[in-house]
């Protein structure tokens, strides 16, 4: 395989949290033209820093995907789609990029995007490292090897699971828990027919995408109605997550937590308060740490003013429960690959004392 910056290792101090400045789209008030809070991710990020949670010396700051490594799952082709303004117009859903020079979008719109998309790869890595990691942008689920859609212009959920595939030994099973309001119909035609792949996909079946070709690719298919609430959708995240990984015991969980299952979302249709969805992270952090899987999660969709505050409580929650912990991320707790190595190494320091 190609060489990549993206796994060269993050420094041991740091959290498996990822993150760059880079991720905020700002750019003469055009990001106010979606509904979608283009500043979200950084303030997730100063969410947790007024917590004292992380600082910005302890996350791990994301890199830019390259041409060379989205390749790795993107049609040349479509790359060059992209070259065209009013192709991003349409896949951001911003009319008036239309009408801006390419160079413009591609550093103020893609860039942001393929920043995103490169910490999501990088997140994957640590995940199998450390047991857990945090994209705090990414899940751009509706984008495929060969077409973008619904804010999303490249597939870091494929590119980082082939990546995993392509590079880790020991990572030949994945699964995908999609928890977005939306269908995830970008990793599902991307895995159409690969076996090592399960997909699990909750989501309000009346709203976009309504990709039926797409939906064949899902082995666990929960179809929500309008306006769900928290218990009912509580107890179907609970029972189908359970399921799915007892149907499966995957190498790598890759999480999309989507928060526009929220109340209000304008886009979503559904009714999940801010406790309830700090309560399905949990329950998605436990299935996985319980059978200690190393579990990957990207933020995705989730198009309100409050949704960063939720996405920052919903972290401090996890880390309250220990399912989330700096030490024992880099002790790579129940990662047994690397708790191999701490007793190797331990036994190394005995040998030379």
């Amino acid at each position: 395989p190609h060489r990549t910056e993206l796994y060269e290792d993050a420094p041991s101090a740091c959290w498996p949290i990822v993150y760059s400045p880079d991720y905020n789209i700002t750019f003469m008030g055009l990001e106010k033209l979606h509904p979608f809070d283009a500043g979200k991710w950084g303030k997730v990020i100063n969410f947790l820093k007024e917590e004292k949670l992380i600082a910005d010396d302890l996350i791990v700051q994301a890199r830019e995907a390259t041409d060379e490594d989205l390749l790795v799952v993107h049609t040349r082709r479509y790359l060059n789609k992209l070259k065209w303004s009013f192709v991003v117009a349409t896949i951001t859903e911003i009319p008036p990029v239309a009408f801006l020079p390419n160079f413009v979008v591609q550093r103020k719109v893609l860039k942001p995007l393929r920043t995103q998309t490169g910490g999501t790869i990088m997140a994957g890595k640590l995940a199998v490292d450390r047991g857990w990691a945090i994209n705090v942008g990414g899940g751009f689920h509706h984008c495929s090897s060969d077409k973008g859609g619904g804010f999303c212009a490249y597939a870091d959920i494929t590119l980082a699971i082939k990546f995993l595939f392509e590079r880790v030994q020991g990572v030949s099973k994945a699964t995908i828990i999609d928890l977005d309001a939306h269908q995830g119909n970008g990793h599902e035609r991307d895995f159409m027919d690969d076996h090592r792949v399960y997909i699990m996909d909750a989501y309000n079946r009346y709203i976009y995408p309504g990709d039926g070709f797409a939906k064949r690719a899902i082995k666990r298919k929960v179809e929500l109605e309008w306006g769900t609430e928290d218990t009912e959708y509580l107890q179907k995240v609970h029972t189908h997550v359970e399921g799915a990984l007892n149907e499966l015991k995957p190498d790598i969980i890759v999480y999309n937590a989507g928060t526009d299952i929220l109340d209000g979302d304008p886009l979503g249709g559904l009714a999940i308060s801010p406790q309830g969805i700090v309560k399905r992270d949990e329950v998605v952090f436990k299935a996985a740490r319980r059978r200690r899987i190393p579990i990957l999660m990207v933020t995705s969709g989730g198009y309100q003013k409050r949704t960063a505050r939720v996405i920052a409580d919903s972290i401090l929650n996890l880390h309250n429960l220990g399912l989330i912990d700096k030490e024992l991320a880099t002790s790579g707790a129940g990662n047994p690959k690397v708790e191999q190595m701490i007793r190797d190494s331990a036994k190394d320091l005995t040998n030379l004392s």
